[in-house]
């Protein structure tokens, strides 16, 4: 099979196409050709060595595909299942092996390359509005990024859930796409300052909550964005890590700060599937849209990179196995 292979961390040309051999499903396992690849931050954070994993490796964390074979003890899986998961290494590939137990049957309404695209960035989106923060009615919520691939689901779970929600962008499209999906306000932060912008459009009082995928350049500004008592969700570093601080910055508005990740809200098979489930009937009625800026092919995978770090894309990118 083919796949992208990463033998020393570096830039996107650390990444190269080979020839492996298909792997064998071992107990409890499932052999699933894929269809698609996700491309995700974690991605680069794993190929630049930020996030150091075992060489060499193949990236990608999420997927979806067909069933083609299962290991002994498997039963709730079956060969020709349409599956998704997240958080199972390796899916830059044409078959990767993963536990069954971390595969969600796909419903015949969800098409598979929406269904790649919306695990992990979707089940992030969940579980930030649903757990995280639990967002009700009337809350005020900061989105940055949100015209990107977490963003737009984001903005859309927090308007279901009933908040008003305060976008971050860049461009006009950008700004257009953010809207679409329901943002209530947005604040271009290529013009003006966002916390200024924040205390401005919320009366000086601050937002309930901040949901922060960029890091470094937001984080100070984030938390001024706060109301006190507010949460700042830090789940994300686009634009490179967050600095030390000292925890006396929280005491100023006596504001909570987390740094939340997807695994711990999908460990148990029962919370997978309630985030997963929940996406794809929202998806298969029409109640969530699933943007996807482009599916390249597997091939591509460094110029996927170099789009996602130069923050070139606006919704989901795809690498098509």
């Amino acid at each position: 099979m083919r796949a992208i292979r990463v033998h020393q961390p570096g830039g996107p040309e650390a990444m190269r196409l080979e020839e492996l051999p298909v792997p064998e499903p071992g107990p409890g396992q499932a052999l699933v050709r894929l269809s698609y690849a996700g491309v995700n931050f974690i991605d680069v954070y794993h190929r630049s060595g930020l996030y150091p994993l075992p060489l060499p490796f193949t990236p990608g964390s999420e997927g979806a595909g067909v069933v083609e074979a299962v290991g002994s003890g498997v039963d709730r899986i079956r060969v020709g299942d349409r599956v998704a998961y997240a958080g199972v290494p390796g899916s830059y590939a044409e078959f990767v092996a993963v536990d069954a137990s971390r595969l969600v049957p796909v419903p015949e309404a969800v098409p598979l390359d929406v269904a790649a695209a919306v695990m992990l960035q979707g089940m992030t989106a969940h579980y930030l509005t649903h757990s995280t923060y639990p967002l009700e009615v009337g809350d005020v919520a900061l989105v940055h990024a949100a015209a990107g691939g977490v963003g737009l689901l984001l903005v859309q779970l927090a308007k279901r859930r009933g908040a008003r929600v305060i976008g971050t962008v860049s461009t006009e499209e950008k700004a257009r796409l953010a809207r679409d999906a329901g943002a209530d306000e947005i604040v271009f932060y290529t013009r003006e300052n966002f916390r200024d912008a924040v205390l401005r459009l919320t009366g000086g009082r601050g937002v309930d909550v901040v949901y922060d995928s960029v890091g470094r350049t937001t984080f100070d500004d984030s938390l001024a964005s706060l109301r006190p008592r507010g949460m700042m969700v830090s789940f994300g570093q686009s634009s490179g890590p967050i600095p030390p601080f000292d925890p006396l910055v929280l005491g100023r508005g006596s504001v909570f700060f987390t740094r939340p990740s997807l695994a711990h809200y999908v460990a148990e098979r029962e919370e997978l599937l309630w985030r997963a489930n929940d996406l794809f009937e929202w998806i298969g009625c029409g109640e969530l849209r699933v943007r996807i800026d482009r599916a390249l092919p597997l091939e591509s995978a460094q110029e996927a990179h170099r789009l996602l770090e130069g923050r070139k894309t606006a919704g989901k990118l795809l690498l098509e196995c």
